[in-house]
């Protein structure tokens, strides 16, 4: 439903949580542009009230809520074979397939993400795993 809500703007839902804080649901959605240009102010001013105007047509909650949208930040979620392939010399936490360890982001082949962890690389293929951004680059990406 919210990246319904964004498509048409050029933007990416990475992921939406749900959290509590003080008895109130909060949606975050964290959104990317999909010309991997930075995410300004006026991308998330554009998204959320874009999201909003569906998450109030299809009342989504039965309660009251607030919704929040934001950059992908330091602890991005990388999901696609792309987001890896821009992050690739960074560090990402990885969990899944019985594994769970954070190192580089060796290479990207297709599906398959390789990290350079001790004891010899490991290969997942995408979408079998949970990762997200260990280091924060030290320019946009």
């Amino acid at each position: 439903m919210a990246q319904a809500a964004v498509e048409h703007l050029g933007l990416e839902v990475l992921e939406v949580q749900m959290q509590n804080m003080g008895g109130q649901p909060i949606v975050l959605v964290r959104i990317d542009r999909l010309d991997e240009q930075p995410v300004t102010m006026s991308d998330l001013t554009k998204a959320s009230r874009a999201a909003e105007a569906e998450f109030d047509r299809l009342d989504p909650i039965a309660s009251e809520y607030r919704l929040e949208f934001e950059s992908p930040g330091a602890k991005r979620p990388l999901i696609t074979a792309r987001h890896f392939e821009r992050m690739v010399g960074l560090k990402a936490r990885v969990r899944g397939e019985g594994q769970a360890f954070t190192a580089p982001i060796k290479s990207i082949d297709g599906d398959q993400v390789t990290f350079e962890v001790t004891g010899g690389d490991v290969t997942l293929k995408v979408g079998t795993f949970q990762g997200n951004l260990a280091e924060f680059p030290d320019r946009h990406r």
